[in-house]
């Protein structure tokens, strides 16, 4: 359980550092790359109003770089633009014949790729986006179709380059918290360690040291009833000694369990014991108005602990005939599937709502309905068999269903030991 809640905490921690971590660089992500778009489609709406060229190329306005009042340049703000920037233009008609290429400001494209680029441009149908590290923009001037391609391999590059390091880092850090959640999680965990094997070892203790005086209580009762005979006082001593005697092996067992989790594994067949077992409760199910039948596969073989899952096979039955009502019926089934088995347990009752069932397996968690001087019991059974089936690397659940009853299954995963006898 320590362990359970130790790797727990480990692994809320880093998915919670995870998305954060996600959403930063993300973010930091969305708002680089808006900008190089954002930077890019400004110097294209300058050039795209002066034919393809900067103001100051065409001698327009001397002093527009001093100045800054061209309003789509205020950010840029820079008089080297014109110089460190790489573009080049398609002039085509309205039918897609190229007229004119212009090249002069970029080296890396010639006016056959040029001309490709346009194509690329017109076939997709956009004003506006990237072909490879190029970002366009297409407008028609007069009868014309004007394609004009800003080079942004630097900015693109920086952009990939700032993602690569980020989540480099981000790996890195992540890494780091990991090793140091491994190492401070045994610290953080270890005064609930301590008080939880604190109550472990109390609950074993006590356990022991109330079996004495129960042995002793139920010795007196004995002996009284042949002393006085049989009356309803001596019978009720008998039975609450009896169900303190059960509650107290209940703890002690599963305080074991805890203490020692490796069960011993051999290969037993199921299938006869599932026979067996049902067989015990014939009788008492006779003598409440229940009925027991029972749909289990042949020759069926596991590898397991053969008295814990005969317990298991115990628990589950006796909560079937204790809770089903009157004149009910109780099924139990077991089969193979590939290389699994799967053994459940049915019985007509009430159904359980939605809300219990997730807490069916819950120590000392019972439905309002069975909290009566009736059915009795403490609410540790299912704890006990979750457990089991815990040990054994299997899975157990519940099902009801309004009307018809109560269904509770376990499934032994993926034994490859799982075998039929010829």
């Amino acid at each position: 359980m320590i362990r359970t809640l130790r790797i727990r905490l480990i692994l809320a921690s880093m998915v919670s550092l995870l998305l954060v971590l996600t959403v930063i660089l993300g973010a930091a992500g969305i708002l680089n790359y808006r900008k190089i778009v954002t930077d890019a489609d400004s110097i294209l709406d300058v050039l795209a109003e002066n034919d393809g060229v900067f103001p100051a190329d065409k001698h327009l306005e001397n002093d527009f770089f001093s100045t800054g009042r061209h309003p789509r340049y205020d950010r840029l703000n820079s008089p080297e633009l014109p110089y460190e920037s790489r573009y080049f233009s398609v002039f085509l008609t309205q039918d897609g014949t190229t007229a004119a290429v212009s090249t002069g400001k970029i080296a890396a494209v010639d006016t056959q790729a040029a001309i490709e680029y346009a194509q690329m441009v017109l076939n997709s149908g956009d004003s506006r986006g990237f072909v490879e590290n190029y970002r366009y923009i297409l407008y028609l001037s007069g009868d014309e179709i004007h394609i004009i391609f800003l080079d942004c391999r630097r900015e693109i590059g920086a952009f990939q380059n700032f993602l690569l390091t980020s989540t480099g880092v981000g790996l890195l850090g992540l890494f780091s918290v990991l090793l140091l959640l491994i190492i401070l999680s045994g610290r953080i965990v270890k005064p609930f360690s301590e008080n939880y094997e604190k109550q472990k070892q109390f609950i074993t203790d006590a356990g022991h040291e109330l079996k004495t005086p129960l042995t002793i209580i139920d010795a007196d009762a004995e002996v009284l009833e042949m002393d006085v005979g049989e009356n309803e006082w001596l019978s009720d001593i008998k039975n609450q000694t009896k169900r303190l005697a059960q509650l107290t092996n209940n703890l002690i067992f599963l305080s074991r369990m805890e203490e020692q989790p490796q069960v011993e594994k051999i290969e037993f067949p199921i299938s006869d014991l599932a026979e067996e077992t049902l067989e015990a409760f014939q009788a008492l199910a006779k003598t409440r108005n229940k009925t027991i039948s029972s749909q289990i596969e042949p020759m069926l073989s596991m590898v397991g602990d053969e008295n814990a899952i005969r317990q298991l096979i115990v628990i589950l039955l006796d909560n079937a005939v204790k809770y089903s009502d009157d004149g009910g019926k109780i099924e139990l089934s077991l089969q193979k599937k590939k290389n699994t088995i799967q053994l459940g347990v049915f019985n007509t009752a009430e159904s359980i709502s939605r809300a219990d069932i997730p807490h069916l397996f819950d120590r000392f968690y019972r439905a309002d309905r069975s909290r009566n001087s009736q059915t009795g019991g403490y609410g540790l059974g299912l704890s006990i068999a979750k457990k089991i089936i815990e040990e054994h690397g299997g899975k157990i659940w519940a099902n009801s269903v309004e009307g018809q009853g109560t269904t509770i299954s376990f499934v032994l995963r993926k034994y490859k030991e799982c075998v039929t006898y010829e």
